[in-house]
């Protein structure tokens, strides 16, 4: 048995190297990873394979939906049934003000409701974060591929034309999900994939000759569905990929007589958005953002078009492209690189600081020759005696503080220890923020009972004010932050901005919840 066992171990090895070679070799062809090739798909599982396993000791392996999103299903859709594309949040990465889609200028939401098997859970998280879903304005139905279809037309100008310009400036992106997977921008040319796709773009003054610097606006979507269909496994289809072009394009009318559009509303023809005129970008043709020639409000025809294309790739390995395709990755490895070696060179000045210093007394303490000298206490043995001594002044600030540390270290403990078993699911927006505040609340005992033990340590006796301070201290300090950020919120219009209901929620269980804990830990700890 050990005999095979070795050459089972060595006939692997043998098989790891020649997929090695293999898939170096693939990388020297030109192959991309973001592609929805077969070949690109099994480049992806091969550099993602030490992603794909899952286990705390014995490691085995697994699709990254079942190490990412345990107990996640696929959905199955059937011919033409409508499958409802969600509007998430406009991002940047440059700035932590989010806004909610809708506020810009945009189609109006459909009236529609959303179906109950689409539904999802608003919980304190998603709140605080401010996750909506709302559906988005583009009609899609399961493998119906329909080409460029006007969808509205809207005037923005002024004080809206401006704000649209820095939002683009900073470099803001419109985030969409369909069957929860995000909207993805990718490029098989560059070999990159990222989340969303930006509102516009800038033309330096530099590269166009003019004196400004020139904005101009996405205005037509293209997006391309792919899905697989296995009728001996499953029925209908299940989506594998959502991606979206975007084009900037001034669309051209072609006469003024008004026509009847799919979504019942009289709209005008245009020759630059026909059943068998796809847009594409052309600078000659781009959505300039400015007001007319004589001052005019800016009008902005939307369009999209959808295409459905098969493909043989898993429902389980759909989510492979976001982990593999994103060009940030190497920033935050040099990041969290960075953060290592400057903690390992402070570390090792401490250590040698403290080296030197010992070194020199215990050289001195070896040097002592007479029984007087040896008792004179000298160097780092003056402190001996202070180890254990309570504290004179402001021991119930030091309770008070370690008693926060307990509570707080305690809260993030049990967050990854249910994170590691699989108890969060990151799919559920939200989850692991209501994770953190619940279990905060719920560890108020633990502060409450390390304050008092501490508290009494330091022979005090008014231990109903130190469990006050407790319950008070650290909450007081966050939420006042957070009101004065809320308000400044509010003003500009983000959509993290609070709503009254969630403060008076969050006030239940701190007053309700965390407090009383905190006096029951203080009890049983004084």
């Amino acid at each position: 048995s050990t005999s095979a066992g070795r050459a089972e171990r060595k006939q692997k090895k043998i098989e790891e190297r020649e997929k090695a070679i293999k898939m170096a070799n693939m990388k020297a062809a030109g192959q991309d990873v973001v592609g929805m090739t077969k070949e690109a798909a099994e480049l992806r599982s091969y550099e993602l394979r030490n992603k794909k396993k899952k286990g705390l000791l014995k490691r085995r392996e697994a699709s990254l939906a079942q190490v990412l999103f345990p107990g996640a299903s696929p959905e199955e859709y059937g011919q033409g049934e409508a499958v409802p594309a969600f509007a998430e949040l406009v991002e940047s990465k440059k700035t932590q003000l989010p806004f909610e889609f809708y506020d810009l200028p945009t189609c109006p939401e459909p009236s529609d409701k959303i179906k109950k098997r689409f539904r999802r859970r608003k919980n304190l998280g998603s709140r605080l974060m401010g996750h909506d879903l709302k559906l988005s304005p583009y009609n899609i139905a399961t493998k119906q591929s329909k080409g460029c279809t006007p969808l509205c037309m809207v005037e923005i100008g002024g004080k809206k034309l401006r704000w649209m310009r820095k939002l683009v400036d900073r470099q803001y992106r419109i985030h969409l999900t369909l069957d929860q997977l995000p909207v993805l921008m990718r490029s098989k040319e560059l070999n990159y994939a990222v989340r969303g796709y930006p509102i516009g773009f800038k033309a330096l003054a530099s590269s166009t000759g003019l004196q400004d610097d020139q904005y101009f606006m996405y205005n037509h979507f293209k997006f391309t569905i792919t899905y697989r269909e296995d009728p001996g496994e499953f029925e209908g289809i299940r989506i594998t990929g959502f991606d979206v072009h975007p084009v900037s394009i001034a669309h051209k009318k072609v006469s003024k007589d008004e026509v009847m559009q799919e979504n019942g509303e009289r709209q005008e023809p245009y020759s630059t958005c026909t059943s068998e005129v796809s847009p594409v970008n052309d600078p000659d043709t781009y959505l300039p953002l400015r007001v007319g020639p004589t001052g005019e409000d800016m009008r902005i025809l939307y369009s999209y078009e959808v295409y459905w294309e098969k493909s043989d790739i898993p429902w389980a390995d759909r989510w492979d492209v976001y982990l593999v395709g994103s060009p940030d990755d190497e920033i935050h490895y040099f990041a969290i690189v960075n953060s290592l070696m400057i903690v390992v060179f402070l570390t090792g000045a401490v250590a040698t600081i403290l080296i030197r210093t010992l070194k020199r007394d215990i050289a001195g303490y070896n040097e002592m020759q007479t029984l007087e000298e040896a008792q004179e206490e000298t160097g780092w043995k003056l402190v001996h005696g202070d180890v254990f001594r309570p504290p004179q002044n402001n021991s119930l600030l030091l309770s008070v503080l370690v008693g926060t540390g307990a509570q707080i270290g305690s809260a993030f403990f049990f967050t990854l220890l249910a994170s590691m078993l699989r108890m969060l699911n990151p799919i559920k927006k939200g989850q692991a923020l209501t994770a953190v505040i619940m279990l905060y609340v719920l560890c108020g005992g633990i502060g409450g009972y390390v304050s008092a033990r501490l508290y009494k340590f330091c022979d005090a006796k008014a231990w109903k004010k130190n469990t006050l301070a407790t319950a008070i201290f650290f909450p007081s300090i966050i939420v006042g932050m957070f009101m004065v950020l809320n308000v400044f919120l509010t003003v500009v219009g983000a959509a993290t901005a609070v709503s009254f209901l969630t403060i008076f929620l969050i006030f239940f269980l701190w007053a309700c919840v965390a407090t009383p804990l905190a006096f029951l830990g203080s009890y049983f700890g004084f």
